[in-house]
């Protein structure tokens, strides 16, 4: 399930050139990969993850926008240290999370047949 609907490269760009290192390398990525496709298919009650070859493409740039939001939350708080204030992380973080709300409710709101003409 891992990286279909974003790429890490997308997920590290949102956490900004501060994020730690440490966490953009390591295996937490894939998890946070996973929960990331997990909660948006859970939360919007469609699979997008097993039906994704069959979605248009403006959708999907919608669901790597969700997707490496929600993962970007999570690079950015496994370390603030790097950033110059944690009042800059928590800005970062209030951002993506902004982000992936409105596009889950953006998601929400399509049916499936609607899916071919967005």
């Amino acid at each position: 399930m891992s990286w279909t609907l974003t790429t890490s490269g997308a997920a590290i760009f949102k956490a900004g050139a501060d994020a730690n290192t440490e966490a953009t390398i390591s295996g937490s990525m894939a998890i946070w990969s996973d929960a990331a496709e997990g909660r948006i298919v859970s939360e919007t009650g469609v699979d997008w993850v097993g039906s994704y070859t069959n979605v248009n493409s403006e959708v999907k740039k919608l669901l790597s926008d969700v997707a490496s939001s929600l993962i970007a939350k999570n690079i950015i708080a496994y370390d603030i240290s790097g950033y110059s204030r944690v009042a800059e992380a928590q800005t970062m973080i209030s951002m993506q999370d902004d982000i992936a709300r409105d596009g889950i409710r953006i998601l929400k709101e399509l049916k499936n047949n609607e899916l071919e003409s967005i």
